[in-house]
């Protein structure tokens, strides 16, 4: 792991495309990246890859989804390009998810897993 950088990985009970749609609906966005607000999005290779650069020029935030056993997927998470801890710009830079730790990271991505495993998508 990147001294810049907070990195995660769940396997959600799921197949790829359910968590794909859920990771890129606008009415899901909540439950992976808070309170909606705009954000740029740097890549986009569906249903594998999706990178998005979050408001006020913080980290890069990218999703990365793979086909597991069982109908299964894992969620790759990683955001980087974080000011490292210590420096003289830590100050200024904008509050992420779970701060330096990924704590909150963690817990975003623990209640997605729930939330889509259980989910019934409609058309």
């Amino acid at each position: 792991m990147v001294a810049d950088s907070i990195e995660r990985e769940i396997t959600i009970a799921a197949p790829r495309e359910r968590v794909w749609e859920v990771l890129t609906r606008a009415e899901f966005l909540d439950l992976w990246i808070g309170t909606v607000t705009p954000a740029l999005i740097e890549q986009l290779e569906p249903p594998t890859v999706l990178a998005v650069r979050r408001p006020r020029g913080s980290g890069l935030v990218t999703f990365t989804l793979s086909t597991e056993p069982g109908d299964h997927t894992r969620l790759r998470m990683v955001e980087s390009g974080l000011t490292p801890p210590g420096s003289p710009r830590e100050a200024q830079a904008p509050t992420h998810a779970g701060g330096r730790t990924g704590t909150g990271w963690t817990r975003r991505l623990t209640e997605f897993a729930c939330h889509t495993e259980r989910l019934t998508l409609r058309r």
